[in-house]
């Protein structure tokens, strides 16, 4: 015998639009305005999956819930072997009939269907990056039989050289303050090249920020510290200078 047609009818499309507008509104009402920016990997090896340069190129304002009502989650801030590492992690969700409106309707350098893993939202309340690390696509179970929302599981960005041409200035600062290439700063003529020193390095412009490594990434004190105990001469390489 078939199920009851008057309650389990999930073939509606009324009342199927009609809770994505309350989704909808009720995320308007108690989340957040954050920017949802959309990864472009250039040069790509489709055998490895990986890039030599990734690029966020547009920035979409849409409004998001944020499921963490008490604070991050994850790891949080703890001591490792490589220094001090904030791996603070955020539950997001969005509107399926939002980012299909907003951002996938308005994107012309990726094709999106939902949101993707890799991307990243700016949090504006914390000025803070987030990278989609896994997107539920079943977190509200087929209620009138469709989805209408994507649960994004994400951690703070880690900075690796990506480029931003977002066009907003307090995202687009991020590749001005951490990248190391120096290219980006480099001195060109009116043909777009680069001006070479009479050493034949590249002309950097003064505004480059990363003029000095960080202590902790400073060998010299190591280096100090072992010649004093440290043989490498030609008559004695393996000794430890005391014999």
């Amino acid at each position: 015998m078939p199920t009851n047609f008057y309650y389990n009818n999930f073939e509606n499309s009324g009342e199927q639009t009609l809770l994505d507008d309350l989704i909808v509104e009720s995320i308007k009402i108690h989340g957040q305005d954050m920017w949802y920016l959309p990864r472009t990997l250039k040069n790509k090896n489709e055998i490895l999956g990986q890039s030599d340069i990734v690029e966020y190129n547009s920035a979409y304002m849409v409004p998001i819930y944020i499921e963490n009502v008490d604070g991050f989650g994850g790891e949080g801030n703890f001591l490792s072997k490589f220094g001090l590492e904030i791996r603070d992690q955020v539950t997001f969700s969005i509107a399926v009939k939002t980012f299909r409106d907003d951002v996938a309707s308005s994107e012309t350098e990726n094709t999106l269907s939902r949101p993707r893993e890799g991307d990243l939202i700016y949090f504006p309340l914390n000025r803070k990056c987030f990278q989609i690390l896994f997107v539920d696509k079943f977190q509200m179970y087929y209620p009138l039989g469709s989805l209408h929302t994507w649960k994004l599981t994400c951690e703070l960005f880690e900075y690796s050289s990506e480029r931003f041409n977002t066009g907003i200035g307090e995202i687009d600062i991020l590749e001005q303050k951490f990248s190391a290439d120096l290219l980006l700063w480099s001195v060109r003529d009116e043909n777009n090249d680069y001006i070479i020193t009479e050493d034949g390095d590249i002309w950097v412009d003064e505004a480059y920020g990363v003029t000095s490594p960080e202590p902790i990434s400073d060998n010299e004190d190591i280096q100090t510290h072992s010649n004093t105990f440290v043989d490498f001469s030609t008559t004695d390489p393996f000794s430890s200078g005391n014999i």
